[in-house]
């Protein structure tokens, strides 16, 4: 299938800069949310990354121009009937994608490919409350969706073989590279990643380091680009907490869960960069 309109529906973090790539590469995109303001901070995050990368020489000002022509924002689910595939980007929740999911199964063609950003939620499960779960699929971007070229593209035991190759063919078009993923919790960069960042808050919890050392050891001493508490509050802490919870109840086992300390900062609203304080305070 050529793919050449994109629906997504939500305009966060993960929805815009999906839109973002997705405009840039010369597809046009269908940006839904449930308000206009919403959509209109969607739009205003998306051109001021376009904004950036223009200021950065990495992209010309008519590229931009003709990116943001390109994406239209609605309200209406049922624009999404023009789009090839639309790829559900809502919060880390199972109930609301699967409310969303079928309101997309309701408007979308009938051979139209549904796919979900999700970081953790089995894929197997969500495709088996559509009609059609051949055709859905899973394909996890990362964030900043713009800077991070990898995109996870994960099969649920209904995914069809030409669903799986129409969606490989789309992440290459959109400058990303695909790793095929067998479905299971967290896939494989979060199956890693999100248990040593809690490690990390159980760490910061016992007082063994402050925020800085560990996150400083963690630079210096493995090679990594940034230390694991920084990038929980990039992630978002409440994404995190989600995903250690989706691996204690799928796994069922006791070394996922959750740091104490991650869940009260969660609780307390502090969920990293997006609300300005998290494990450490951001003006």
């Amino acid at each position: 299938m050529k793919i050449e309109t994109v629906g997504i529906v939500g305009a966060g973090t993960m929805g815009n800069g999906i839109a973002q790539i997705a405009a840039v590469a010369g597809i046009k995109t269908i940006m839904i949310d449930v308000t206009d303001a919403a959509l209109a901070k969607g739009v205003a995050t998306l051109t001021g990354s376009l904004d950036r990368l223009v200021s950065k020489d990495k992209l010309d000002a008519a590229t931009r121009d003709a990116a943001l022509a390109r994406i239209e924002t609605s309200t209406d689910y049922k624009r999404l009937a023009a789009a090839d595939i639309v790829i559900e980007a809502a919060t880390e929740n199972t109930d609301l994608k699967i409310r969303i999911l079928r309101q997309i199964q309701e408007v979308a063609r009938p051979d139209a490919i549904i796919a979900s950003n999700t970081s953790s939620i089995s894929i197997t499960a969500l495709g088996a409350t559509l009609d059609n779960p051949e055709r859905f699929i899973g394909m996890h971007f990362f964030n900043p969706v713009p800077l991070l070229p990898l995109v996870e593209v994960i099969r649920g035991v209904q995914t069809s073989e030409a669903t799986a190759s129409s969606v490989r063919a789309l992440t290459e078009q959109l400058g990303k590279s695909p790793i095929g993923v067998k479905n299971a919790p967290g896939f494989v960069v979060n199956r890693i990643l999100v248990p040593m960042i809690n490690e990390a808050f159980f760490v910061l919890a016992e007082g063994i380091a402050t925020p800085e050392e560990i996150d400083a050891g963690m630079r210096l001493g493995a090679n990594h680009p940034i230390g694991p508490l920084a990038l929980a509050d990039l992630i978002g802490l409440d994404v995190c907490l989600s995903v250690m919870d989706v691996f204690l109840k799928d796994f069922g086992d006791s070394k996922y869960r959750a740091c104490p300390l991650l869940r009260e900062l969660v609780a307390a609203g502090h969920l990293g960069r997006k609300t300005k304080r998290g494990v450490y305070q951001y003006d």
